[in-house]
């Protein structure tokens, strides 16, 4: 699947940090404002303990995860939507990912400078939406105009779409956002055309300091400011998970356990990346391969089916499929088809996380 997270942020608050960490790689994290200039893209595997169970069950040839895009995007400034900085290419790139992570800092460090002169998550966090709002209210605007001279025909398509796109732009300027606005299905198609910014689904990532998850001023008031937006927060310190990354895996696990730390906060913001992308995974298994396979929520058999080859889409008859955790209680196919709990599955059925499933197809 090509859906993907941009990350964002202001200037210096760790997005290129947290991204080499994420990906492994040495692009410039430097200590000022856009040291990223070209977005930076780079494809993680998704940290899934249920996959290690089910190759250390099947002990297959061949083990693949599921993966996560991510694309780096140059620090943000105010005035980003009429230029400022690097604003153009900032929301150029952003329209092009499906989700938004707002990197947002919450340490206190005089040798990083912060754009603004002091740390202040929240004004950071609004900063970007109200460039966001700007955008998106310029974008519809331009439609307005248009449509208001096509709407003199009295087309009731044009009219429709007008009165879309105004009660949008009276909802910007009220809320900022377009996320409380309920669309109906072709609204949210004639919508999707446009890539508008702030009804992207969004997480805030609070970058902190060693030791600073708790009793940290600036992570609360972020985590009260999102919990009224009804917006994710993970916190994460950026720094040590890149660290992290030079560690093999002996030192990796005797670091987290003599820090008290049961999994690398990596693989959390992972995982809820690709929950906020809509996204949930299914499995094959067999002796030669496990795999992991991404799909959207809610996708039926068939289109589960198109992931792994259009033919089996195509030419689906069935689907044989078993519960992650039936599989493992069962510890094979075979004992899982025996007692009941394989059962098969046609054209209507929505695929459930963790399904896994073998496909019957004919072309």
């Amino acid at each position: 699947m090509t859906l993907s997270c941009g990350i964002v942020g202001m200037p210096n608050v760790g997005k290129s940090t947290l991204f080499n960490a994420l990906t492994k790689s040495n692009i410039s994290a430097e200590n000022y404002p856009f040291c990223t200039i070209d977005p930076n893209t780079g494809v993680v595997e998704l940290p899934d303990p249920r996959l290690h169970a089910l190759t250390n069950l099947i002990k297959p040839k061949k083990t693949i995860s599921a993966t996560v895009e991510f694309t780096d995007i140059a620090g943000l400034v105010k005035g980003a939507s009429k230029g400022e900085g690097l604003g153009n290419k900032f929301l150029a790139t952003i329209r092009e990912s499906t989700a938004i992570v707002n990197v947002v800092r919450c340490f206190e460090d005089e040798n990083v400078i912060h754009v603004n002169g002091s740390v202040d998550p929240i004004s950071d966090i609004e900063t970007i939406m109200t460039e966001l709002a700007l955008s998106d209210l310029a974008s519809l605007e331009r439609q307005v105009i248009k449509l208001e001279k096509l709407a003199k025909t009295g087309d009731k398509l044009v009219l429709s779409q007008l009165e879309l796109f105004e009660n949008c732009i009276k909802e910007l300027n009220t809320r900022g956002s377009l996320k409380q606005l309920k669309f109906e299905p072709n609204e949210r198609e004639i919508l999707n055309v446009f890539n508008l910014l702030t009804i992207k689904p969004m997480m805030l990532v609070a970058n902190v300091k060693e030791g600073c998850f708790t009793a940290n001023r600036h992570l609360d008031a972020l985590k009260k400011y999102a919990e009224d937006l009804k917006i994710p927060v993970v916190p994460i310190c950026a720094s040590l998970e890149a660290q992290l990354v030079d560690f093999n895996e002996s030192e990796k696990v005797e670091f987290l356990t003599e820090s008290g730390i049961a999994e690398p906060g990596l693989n959390i913001f992972i995982r809820e990346a690709f929950k906020l992308l809509g996204l949930h995974t299914f499995f094959t298994a067999g002796p030669k391969e496990v795999r992991a396979w991404t799909i959207k929520k809610e996708a039926t058999a068939p289109k589960a089916a198109g992931e792994i080859h259009s033919d089996f889409e195509r030419g689906f008859i069935r689907a044989d499929v078993v519960s992650y955790e039936d599989f493992i209680y069962c510890g094979s196919e075979v004992n899982a088809k025996e007692t009941g709990k394989l059962r098969s599955e046609g054209k209507d059925y929505i695929v459930n996380d963790g399904d896994i499933i073998h496909f019957k197809f004919n072309v």
